[in-house]
């Protein structure tokens, strides 16, 4: 039961939001309002009324110490680093300027409100999926004594959810090597939690990065 609703709820969120991504093509606003009630929904259903448990203790983030953070900070460190290197080296083979009209056009991110939605990214959005893929999807299977599924499943579906986000962005060649990169993050994402049995280390990861990405939008967008 508690194994089928975690695999069967997480797949259907991600296929209704790729049908919003990429064939409603919605505002940013709308998108990030169903994301909201299904990546927070979803995880209450099963806390609330499959493991009748509370929110509080399942995000297990009291008694979190520093030295239990430090792996999540050098990591993170690591992955700002890289994804800056990777944006200096890929600059003339990415069309990034291509990328940004798909933003302006069909997501109506625009450089006047793109610090507001930057902030959002690596504080709210980081949060809502370190939550949902890690805290819900990735321990609790691994809890249920499903590590190689939870593993598994959870960077397959972590990856193939973002592609479907910027599927358009890439060639096909870059789309694969994406998803692959995107699993192999999921999977170390995935090991970093267990240390802890929290979600908030790969939370600090998923921040750093995405301070990193957010950069380079503002770079794009001619805000610095």
């Amino acid at each position: 039961m508690e194994k089928r609703f975690i695999i069967i709820s997480s797949i259907l969120a991600c296929l209704f939001l790729y049908y919003v991504e990429q064939i409603m093509a919605t505002s940013y606003i709308i998108k990030t309002l169903l994301k909201i009630i299904l990546f927070t929904a979803i995880p209450y259903i099963y806390i609330r009324y499959i493991e009748k448990s509370s929110l509080k203790k399942h995000l297990k983030f009291k008694g979190m110490m520093l030295k239990q953070l430090k792996l999540g900070l050098l990591l993170g460190s690591i992955a700002f680093v890289v994804i800056i290197i990777t944006y200096i080296t890929t600059k003339d083979i990415i069309d990034f300027n291509g990328i940004i009209q798909e933003l302006e056009n069909k997501s109506k991110i625009t450089p006047a409100n793109f610090i507001a939605v930057g902030l959002y990214i690596t504080f709210g959005n980081s949060f809502l999926e370190e939550f949902f893929f890690r805290g819900f999807v990735f321990l609790n299977l691994y809890n249920l004594k499903n590590k190689w599924l939870a593993y598994i499943f959870s960077s397959t579906l972590f990856a193939i959810y973002h592609i479907g986000i910027f599927k358009t962005w890439f060639n096909i060649w870059l789309t694969g090597l994406a998803l692959i990169g995107l699993i192999v993050t999921a999977l170390v994402l995935n090991w970093l939690n267990t240390k802890s049995q929290s979600f908030l280390n790969s939370w600090i990861v998923h921040i750093l990065a995405d301070s990193a990405i957010i950069l380079i939008g503002m770079r794009l967008f001619k805000i610095i």
